[in-house]
C-alpha cells in the first residue's frame, strides 16, 4: 500500500512551507481554493482532517443519516463550539425546510442549516468492498468547487483506519487557477451529471465538457458511460483537431479501466528531489498504472 508522505496544509503552523492553495472568491464560483504557485503532477496539495463524522451503511434510509449527522453535530457543538461554528460557516446557500416532526436536538433554523451543509460540502466514506460507511465534513476539502473534468482528486485510506482525506494533482496546475475536483464518478454521463448537481447542488454544471456534451446523441453519451474510452480516443484520432470529443485524452490517461470501478488515476507523489512519478494510482480501487501503458499492459502490483 502506497505510504503518503506528511504533508503541510493551510492550517498548518507558521514554520511550515507555504500552502499549495489558499480559498479566494471568484466570481460565479464563490468560495473556492486556487493554486498559490504551480503545482506538480501528484503534488499533494492539502490533507484534512473531518469537522464532523457520522456513520452510514447501504441499508441506512435518508432519515437514519440525518439523525446520525444531527447527533454528531449536537456532540460536536458541547465537546468544540468553535469546531461547531466553523461547521456552520460552510453552508452559504439556501436552507431546506424541516418538519416540524423532527426530533432534531436544534431549533429548525439550525436544523435546516445542519442538513443543508451535509448535503452540499459531506463525503461519502466507502469500506474495503466500495459501500458506504460514513459520511464526513472537511473544513477545507469542503471549499473545493466540481469540474466535470477535475485537475485534482481525492483520496482516502480507511484500511488505515483513519478519515482523514488527502487531494491531490492530476496534473499541472498553473498558479492562480482554481483547483477542482469531481463531486462522482469523472465517467457518469452528461444528463446524470446535471441531474445529481442540480438535485443535491442545486446548479447546472457549463464547464468545457458539458459544453460539448450537451450537443451529444444519445447514443454518443451512453458509450462514454459505458466506459468506452477506446472508442472515444479512436474517434478523436480519426477526427483530429475536429473537437467533437476534446476531453477523450482525459479519460484514456485518468480514468481507471477496471471494470466497474469508476476510479480517477493520479500520479503518486513527487520524490523527494521533485522528480515527478511516471505511476498513476486509481483513487477507487487502488490499482497502479504506468504512465504511457493506458492499453492496459502496465498493470502493476500494488502490494
Amino acid at each position: 500500500m502506497l505510504v503518503l508522505p506528511p504533508v503541510s496544509t493551510p492550517m498548518a503552523a507558521a514554520s511550515s512551507p507555504p500552502p499549495l492553495v489558499q480559498v479566494a472568491d471568484l466570481a460565479g464560483r464563490g468560495r473556492s481554493l486556487i493554486a498559490t504557485r504551480h503545482i506538480k503532477p501528484g503534488e499533494i496539495l492539502l490533507s484534512d482532517s473531518p469537522l464532523l463524522l457520522y456513520p452510514s451503511s447501504p441499508a441506512a434510509s435518508d432519515a437514519d443519516d440525518h439523525a446520525a449527522l444531527l447527533r454528531a453535530a449536537h456532540s460536536l457543538s458541547l465537546s468544540s463550539p468553535s469546531s461547531f461554528h466553523q461547521l456552520l460557516s460552510l453552508h452559504a446557500g439556501p436552507t431546506p425546510p424541516v418538519s416540524s416532526s423532527s426530533s432534531s436536538p436544534f431549533p429548525p433554523s439550525l436544523t435546516a442549516t445542519l442538513l443543508a451543509a451535509d448535503r452540499s460540502n459531506a463525503f461519502a466514506l466507502a469500506d474495503a468492498r466500495r459501500r458506504v460507511s460514513a459520511y464526513a465534513i472537511y473544513p477545507l476539502a469542503s471549499f473545493f468547487n466540481h469540474d466535470c473534468l477535475p485537475n485534482a482528486c481525492r483520496f482516502d485510506y480507511p484500511d488505515r483506519g483513519s478519515a482523514d482525506l488527502t487531494v491531490r494533482a492530476l496534473h499541472d496546475i498553473p498558479p492562480g487557477r482554481e483547483v477542482c475536483l469531481s463531486y462522482f464518478p469523472v465517467n457518469w454521463g452528461y444528463k446524470e451529471r446535471q441531474a445529481r448537481l442540480l438535485e443535491d447542488y442545486g446548479f447546472r454544471c457549463e464547464c468545457d465538457r458539458c459544453r460539448v456534451e450537451a450537443n451529444w446523441k444519445d447514443d454518443e453519451e451512453n458509450m462514454e458511460e459505458d466506459g468506452g474510452d477506446e472508442g472515444m480516443a479512436e474517434e478523436e484520432e480519426e477526427e483530429e483537431g475536429d473537437g467533437d470529443f476534446p476531453h477523450a485524452y482525459f479519460f484514456v490517461k485518468f480514468v481507471c479501466d477496471v471494470e466497474n470501478c469508476g476510479g480517477t488515476l493520479a500520479p503518486l507523489p513527487p520524490s523527494d528531489d521533485g522528480t515527478v512519478s511516471d505511476v498513476l494510482e486509481c483513487n477507487v480501487c487502488g490499482k497502479l498504472r504506468k504512465e504511457g501503458d493506458e492499453d492496459g499492459d502496465g498493470e502493476m502490483d500494488d502490494d
